[in-house]
């Protein structure tokens, strides 16, 4: 892997380097469950924490994933900062480089603005999540549990189930997948599915044709609570068209599939309350699975010096 300073989406990365972060994620779980829990692989480096979005589980997994490198981590609450008093990110980049930060991680609402800060400092810069443009250290612990549990990506088929249209995980889980040898398929109201025409990845509008395709993996997409009110998918209404059932389940357990899922989970709506007990759930392995990939993603960049300023 060529050394790459920053990781803004999957689609700059070539199938070496999404192949080589993998299997170092593969090595890094391997530290941490069977031997040490601590690598001096990064002793001495520092990683901000930026999220300008509430996060508990890419951010916790973040942290804990530098600190199981043994770097010094700082979290910057926005909430408690000035950029509650009108300080631009240009502003709030030009006081946290001062600190000289060898890696920030960074969550916005606005697509784009990983990419304006990575342009703007010399730390390596990780995006955490954009609006609904990319989540690529998702995408790897994805690609992760789902190599780990059948042994390779290439061949398998994945259907993504939810709002697609507006979320960075259904982007950048797919984009991944696909360069691994994956066939994905998108499932969910028709006015939040892209078109076939526009993604070249097949739709489905029911479970049946679901099941017909043959998947391997169902991954469910998080319903956002904020837009759970829309005429699009009525909450009381999405758990029977596009949710697991008990129904579902059953069959989803007879035909031995997988379930996934990025978090956190809405009970009864994405999943019934059995499905988190199934047999095939690979939620909790996708959460562990989210360390051992962050590690990955952080050993494997290169910030530039912040000696020679």
């Amino acid at each position: 892997m060529k050394p790459r300073k920053d990781l803004l989406t999957i689609g700059d990365l070539s199938t070496e380097d999404v192949n080589t972060i993998l299997d170092s994620a593969t090595a890094m779980k391997d530290i941490f469950t069977k031997s040490v829990k601590k690598v001096p692989a990064l002793k001495g480096k520092s990683v901000l924490t930026l999220f300008y979005e509430p996060s508990t589980r890419t951010r916790s997994s973040f942290e804990v994933a530098a600190h199981r490198l043994s770097a010094d981590v700082t979290t910057f609450t926005v909430s408690t900062s000035s950029v509650v008093k009108g300080e631009s990110v240009h502003d709030t980049i030009d006081t946290l480089m001062s600190m000289k930060m060898d890696y920030i991680i960074v969550r916005h609402k606005n697509s784009g603005i990983p990419a304006v800060i990575a342009r703007h400092c010399k730390a390596a810069v990780i995006n955490a999540g954009d609006g609904a443009h990319a989540h690529p250290s998702q995408a790897f612990l994805d690609a992760f549990t789902i190599r780990e549990k059948y042994g390779t990506v290439a061949g398998k088929r994945v259907v993504i189930i939810g709002d697609i249209l507006h979320s960075r995980v259904a982007r950048s889980t797919s984009t991944i997948l696909k360069r691994l040898g994956a066939e994905v398929a998108y499932m969910g109201p028709g006015p939040l599915v892209p078109p076939q025409a526009y993604t070249d990845i097949p739709r489905f509008t029911n479970w049946d044709d679901v099941f017909e395709w043959k998947p391997d993996v169902i991954y469910l997409l998080r319903v956002q609570n904020e837009r759970i009110d829309t005429p699009f998918f009525p909450a009381k209404d999405y758990h029977q068209a596009f949710g697991v059932t008990d129904e579902r389940l059953r069959r989803i357990d007879d035909l031995n599939l997988s379930i996934m899922h990025p978090g956190p989970v809405n009970r009864g709506v994405e999943l019934c309350d059995a499905a988190m007990d199934y047999r095939n759930s690979l939620i909790c392995n996708q959460v562990e699975n989210g360390i051992a990939a962050r590690m990955s993603i952080l050993y494997h960049l290169t910030p530039q010096t912040q000696n020679n300023d």
